[in-house]
């Protein structure tokens, strides 16, 4: 909130160089503010009394911006990335499919490991679990499981997470 947008009767002023200019109506913090060719910013509105500041409010608004912006720059986004088998799934398939599942993992990425049945195939779920366990014993050196393998519909999941 900014200037006549203040409704509440006193507040804690702070004066442009950061000094506290103490507790007063806000009908003479806004005189003030203007005097000082500037705005009466409301900057912790929960506060009691509301502190508010006498600033430029676009230079305000443009440095908290900047400081999101920044902040967005230094934040590590982790995407799930997500490896389909098939039961019958052939040693060199597999192999190539680690392959991925390990580059994906040395980004900091999630792995999703999916094996999925069709047909016939739904009858030998439980068999099939085994590729699941291996595929994950063999990226055991730079993964840990972050959820087992489970049955979800016509296929099993399994989360793999990087070691830090």
């Amino acid at each position: 909130m900014i200037n006549e947008q203040i409704r509440d009767k006193e507040v804690l002023l702070i004066g442009e160089n950061g000094e506290k200019l103490g507790i007063m109506s806000t009908r003479d913090a806004l005189q003030m503010a203007k005097e000082a060719e500037l705005d009466l910013v409301k900057i912790a509105p929960t506060a009691k009394p509301p502190v508010c500041k006498i600033i430029d409010y676009g230079k305000y608004r443009y440095e908290l911006a900047r400081k999101e912006k920044e902040a967005k720059k230094k934040q590590k986004v982790i995407e799930v990335k997500e490896v389909r088998l098939s039961p019958n799934i052939d040693t060199n398939d597999l192999n190539t499919k680690m392959g991925a599942a390990r580059k994906f993992l040395e980004k900091g990425d999630k792995v999703k490991v999916t094996l999925r049945f069709r047909g016939r195939e739904m009858a030998h779920m439980s068999k099939s679990k085994y590729i699941l366990d291996d595929f994950a014993e063999k990226l055991a050196d730079i993964a840990t499981i972050d959820k087992p393998s489970k049955v979800e519909g016509r296929s099993m999941v399994m989360f793999l997470t990087a070691k830090r």
